[in-house]
């Protein structure tokens, strides 16, 4: 790996590692909102990656969970 691929690896590394601990040490955390965006963040990223090739329109998931820009009771 190129210097710069493995500085960018240990920065990501380091920011995963960082939300995780303070996901598991909060008294507040929302899990499972968590890894939704997680894995809304990660749905986008591929779709935008891959439209290109295969020539298709992406629809951004920008939704939050728990509601309309994340306040439960709207």
């Amino acid at each position: 790996m190129s210097n710069l691929t493995e500085s960018i690896v240990t920065i990501a590394t380091a920011i995963v590692g960082v939300a995780l601990l303070a996901l598991i040490v909060s008294k507040k955390s929302n899990t499972a909102g968590v890894i939704q965006s997680a894995g809304s963040a990660f749905g986008n990223a591929l779709g935008v990656a891959v439209s290109p090739v295969t020539g298709s329109s992406v629809s951004l998931n920008l939704g939050y969970p728990g509601g309309m820009g994340g306040f439960p009771g709207l």
